[in-house]
């Protein structure tokens, strides 16, 4: 029974982060963001959200937090997280034949409850050198 539970639960916490997703991309697509994929999978992580806006390439965190209990969304993503994003889109651009001179931008979509707040450039690019 226990098993069970827990994978409802990750199939729940699945089905509300692709509805979270979906939301953040329905805001994104309205401040002239155009996305190109959501939930892009390589083996250096995962980026919810890769968009284009004006000249650049946004990849895009969304964090989402039923209320301000836990902390707000946004500082959810850590140092940790920041790198693993950097990496995937190191990844992504090899991957589609894009230069590391392509202007690229991290943005953070948090959502709280029904407000969706987008922080442009919300941290700068955590590689190995960082």
């Amino acid at each position: 029974m226990p098993a069970e539970r827990e994978r409802n639960g990750a199939m729940n916490r699945r089905k509300l982060g692709k509805e979270m997703e979906d939301l953040a991309a329905r805001k994104l697509k309205e401040a002239g963001y155009r996305i190109l994929e959501a939930n892009y999978r390589c083996p250096a992580g995962e980026i919810d959200l890769i968009a284009r806006q004006g000249r650049y390439l946004v990849f895009v965190e969304v964090k989402y937090r039923r209320s301000g209990g836990s902390g707000m969304p946004e500082e959810a993503v850590d140092f940790r997280k920041q790198r693993t994003i950097s990496r995937a889109a190191l990844y992504y651009l090899a991957e589609h034949g894009l230069g590391e001179d392509t202007p690229c931008r991290f943005d953070v979509a948090a959502v709280s409850g029904e407000e969706i707040r987008i922080y442009d450039n919300a941290f700068a690019f955590q590689g190995e050198h960082s």
